[in-house]
């Protein structure tokens, strides 16, 4: 789907990428099998989540994961939009009040 693909820039075909959905990266490598079997080999594979692959996780992502897993679908679902919108709203607003306020004091950190 087009939106889809200005998502996560897709020009044209083929296009690989590859990693986690938050951060996929452009394949910039060959497109024989051989080429594609030895990236997939050394860059793939497994990363850090809940369930099998908790114990990738570093000590605070994984305390982060298992008070999540705890939650409820519906509970766990009400954070997610909770913390979208204060990405989306609260944090536009609250760069420009730093922006006014840094103007004001001389400075600016952001």
């Amino acid at each position: 789907s087009l939106p889809l693909c200005e998502k996560y820039g897709v020009r044209g075909y083929p296009t690989i990428k590859y990693g986690p959905v938050d951060d996929m990266k452009d394949y910039q490598g060959g497109r024989s099998f051989e080429d594609l079997k030895k990236f997939a080999a050394e860059n793939l594979g497994p990363t850090c989540g809940p369930g099998e692959h908790i114990d990738l996780c570093d000590a605070e992502t994984k305390a982060r994961i298992e008070v999540y897993v705890k939650m409820s679908a519906g509970k766990l679902e009400g954070k997610i939009r909770k913390a979208q919108k204060d990405f989306e709203v609260e944090v536009p607003i609250m760069k420009k009040v730093f922006a006014h306020l840094s103007k004001a004091e001389g400075k600016s950190d952001l």
